[in-house]
């Protein structure tokens, strides 16, 4: 099922775990230009977390992934989704915690078992 953003100037975003590696692809591009801080060449193949300060689900996605960590090597980077623009933070509001590899989305819930098979 696909979801049409408010804002004309971004893609239309699927919202279930089953989103095309295009249409990840456009949702990372709009990510890096409404986060300009995101925009450094070795942030682009990295596996994202998307969350936000004072979400209790955001914290227990980011254990999962450091439980993760602790067996198997991971590169991560932790984005607040309250440094994008309205339009964008409003599209992940309500599926925060999100993981986003290059080519995939997984929502929460998810287990460590989940994202092994997601980073594998």
């Amino acid at each position: 099922m696909s979801t049409t953003m408010p804002n004309d100037n971004l893609p239309n975003y699927q919202t279930d775990n089953g989103a095309n590696h295009e249409t990840i692809a456009a949702l990372r591009r709009s990510i890096i230009a409404a986060s300009p801080k995101l925009a450094h060449d070795d942030i682009h193949q990295q596996t994202w977390l998307l969350g936000t300060t004072g979400c209790h689900l955001c914290d227990v996605a980011e254990s999962l992934m450091n439980q993760l960590a602790a067996v198997q090597p991971i590169n991560y980077h932790y984005i607040d989704i309250s440094d994008f623009n309205e339009p964008l933070m409003m599209h992940f509001a309500t599926t925060i915690p999100v993981v986003l590899t290059p080519t995939q989305r997984l929502n929460y819930p998810f287990s460590v078992l989940d994202l092994q098979q997601l980073l594998v």
